[in-house]
């Protein structure tokens, strides 16, 4: 009976060793670039040309020059603010402030979460809000952001993320 066990796990064994050893190194998929965002389930296809993806809405430019018209085109009391109202706060504010991350005020937002920061003023490619956002991770619940809310919540950040 012990042979037949010793038996037994050593096939195992080998059958494990043998799957593992098989296995050939595989590149892991390519993410998409901040300047991609993936299509809005709702949105109706875009017109194909063979030349140009159709999974990729319009870009969004995460990394534009920040200008004085910039500066005083994107407020976050009339801008940013209502988009996080209206797509956000549910879990972020109001029933509940889920990792710690309250999108309520500028001062809440600005604190972060339990794990850090989630905007970096003047730097919207490196705001861990705006990958989040951008990559579809959020919001979880309810449609995605439009590429023109993308791109206001991204234009506050680069121009500074100021209270306005």
């Amino acid at each position: 009976m012990k042979k037949r066990i010793i038996f037994l796990l050593t096939l195992i064994y080998i059958a494990v060793l043998s799957a593992c050893g098989s296995q050939t190194t595989q590149t892991p998929p390519q993410l998409a670039t901040l300047t991609q965002a993936p299509v809005q389930p709702t949105q109706p296809p875009a017109p194909t040309n063979t030349s140009i993806p159709t999974n990729i809405i319009p870009s969004i430019s995460i990394t534009a020059p920040v200008t004085n018209a910039s500066i005083a085109s994107v407020s976050f009391a009339n801008d940013v603010l209502p988009i996080f109202n209206n797509s956000c706060t549910e879990c972020h504010g109001i029933r509940q402030i889920k990792v710690g991350l309250n999108l309520t005020t500028y001062d809440s937002l600005m604190a972060g979460s339990f794990n850090g920061s989630v905007v970096t003023p003047g730097n919207a490619s490196d705001s861990f809000l705006v990958k989040q956002i951008v990559d579809g991770e959020m919001p979880k619940r309810g449609p995605k952001l439009t590429a023109e809310q993308i791109q206001k919540i991204t234009d506050w950040i680069n121009a500074g993320a100021l209270n306005n």
